[in-house]
Parts: structure tokens; C-alpha cells; sequence
């Protein structure tokens, strides 16, 4: 049998829990593929997905830090990517490189579907305006919250980002507003941190004012680097959630437009939750 070859790029990646969700929904529905990492050198990323798609790849994963890339490298773009202006999912088609980016799908499922949370009608505040904010700001939108402020240490950016999504949000009649993160005073029912201070363990970019009591606090890192974030808004009467749905449920959609088919990502977020339990 031959299996079709998939695998996520970025640096680093030995942190990467994709191979073992893709290799599962593989198992789960049936389908003959294989799927690994590669660690990209920084200026190499063009050349490798070049090189992968000459192996014979059929698609593969983008994370930091090349989703503006991977966006600008293909040749046809998805409205969703190209909204973002950054992309999380390659597919190779007839010769032909098409970016999508699921992250914001899989953020919004995560937030509704797994954690229960309804964003319509709600005050949101996303930190960050980078290629995470990016690829979420939309489906975000699409979840019809009363306001979102996005919040960014370079005001400038965030304008940028907030521009270009201001037709989408006049159409689902969203208030869409750029700020700096200092001096934020409105409180928020959902704030979502996107960007890399977890990561990089250091503190939370902002005060806990933003927080209204019983809040939702979601960073979109996961396990360790996520706990800081997490501690920081249970001490603050806040609800914590890392961003582990969300890997699961991007996965999923990936996977989909991959293989035609959608994995039982519930199942196989509840699996990795109490696989990461056992080896922490």
C-alpha cells in the first residue's frame, strides 16, 4: 500500500504534538498516510516546501514562524487565508501549492463547541498582531461578538490587521478597534493571548483589569508554556483554558481538506489531554 506523505514545518518543532493527532485520525478514519516534523534552518523555508513537494508530498502544516511565508509562496490562496494574510495548511495538487489557514476555525470550535462558550453578542479582547491574531481575527469576527479590541505592544500593526477586517466586521455589524497594550480599561467576557509570551515565559502582557469576573482566559499555547498565562487568570477569578482544543480542531480541518473527510476530533482531544496527564 502506498501512504501518502504529510508533515508540519517550523523552528522549533520537537515541541510538535501534530504528528501524533494526524497519525490518529488517520487510524480513526481509515486513511493510508504518514505524517512527521521537519525542523526548517529560517531561510531555508521556501527550498524545503519545494523539496517536500518534490518527494511527493501531499501536504503539510506551516507554524512559527512561517505563515506570512508560507501565504506569499503559494499559488492559490484560500479567502480565509488570504484575509489573514498567513497560512497553516499547504495542500500539492497537480503541481500547484494552495494555502488555507484553519487556525481562527479551530479557535472558535474550540472556544463553542468544546469549552461551551458562545462568542455572539460578547466583548472580546485578542493580545497580539502577529500571524496568530492573523489567522483567527476573521473566524472571530464570523462568531458575531458585540466588540473585539485588538491589543498589540506596536499600535501600528494591530491598525494594519484591524483595517483589513473592518468590511467583515461592518457586515456582522462587530465593533473592531486597535489599541495599545498599555492602558487598556474596558473589562472583557473572552480574552485570547496570541502572542509568544508564553513561549517565551515571560510575564502576561496585560493587567488584569481587562478581566471581568468568570471571564474566559484562553492562550493559544499549550501544556507547559501555557501554565503561567493559566495560573495568572485562576488567580484573578478568571477561566483558564489552554490552546490545545484549538490544535486539535485546526488539525481536524486540515485533515479534512486533505482527505475529504472529518476525524472524531473530540475523541482524540480527550486521548491527548490524558496522554499529556500521564506524562506530566
Amino acid at each position: 500500500m502506498t501512504l501518502d506523505h504529510y508533515c508540519v514545518m517550523g523552528n522549533p518543532i520537537s515541541h510538535s504534538r501534530s504528528p501524533w493527532i494526524h497519525t490518529r485520525f488517520a487510524e480513526l478514519t481509515g486513511q493510508a498516510m504518514v505524517y512527521d516534523k521537519r525542523e526548517i534552518a529560517l531561510d531555508q523555508f521556501a527550498r524545503s516546501v519545494h523539496a517536500f513537494m518534490a518527494e511527493g508530498g501531499r501536504g503539510c502544516n506551516i507554524t512559527v514562524p512561517f505563515k506570512f511565508e508560507a501565504a506569499a509562496l503559494a499559488s492559490h490562496t484560500s479567502e480565509r487565508a488570504q484575509l489573514a494574510q498567513a497560512c497553516n495548511v499547504l495542500s500539492f495538487q497537480n503541481g500547484q501549492m494552495l494555502a488555507d489557514n484553519t487556525d481562527g476555525m479551530g479557535l472558535v470550535m474550540d472556544i463553542e463547541r468544546n469549552a461551551g462558550w458562545p462568542l455572539k453578542g460578547l466583548r472580546l479582547l485578542l493580545i497580539g498582531a502577529g500571524g496568530a491574531a492573523a489567522g483567527v481575527l476573521g473566524p472571530l469576527i464570523n462568531a458575531q461578538p458585540a466588540h473585539i479590541s485588538v491589543a498589540n505592544r506596536t499600535v501600528g500593526k494591530a491598525s494594519a490587521l484591524v483595517a483589513r477586517h473592518l468590511p467583515l466586521a461592518m457586515l456582522q455589524e462587530t465593533e473592531l478597534l486597535a489599541l495599545d497594550l498599555q492602558g487598556l480599561e474596558a473589562d472583557f467576557d473572552v480574552i485570547i493571548n496570541a502572542t509568544a509570551s508564553s513561549l517565551g515565559g515571560v510575564g502576561v502582557p496585560v493587567d488584569a483589569s481587562v478581566l471581568k469576573p468568570g471571564a474566559l482566559a484562553y492562550d493559544m499555547m499549550y501544556g507547559p508554556a501555557a501554565q503561567g498565562f493559566m495560573d495568572w487568570a485562576r488567580a484573578h477569578g478568571a477561566v483558564p483554558r489552554d490552546g490545545l482544543g484549538m490544535l486539535v480542531e485546526q488539525a481536524a480541518e486540515a485533515f479534512l481538506i486533505w482527505r475529504g473527510v472529518r476525524p472524531p476530533s473530540d475523541q482524540v482531544l480527550a486521548e491527548l489531554r490524558q496522554r499529556l496527564r500521564a506524562c506530566s
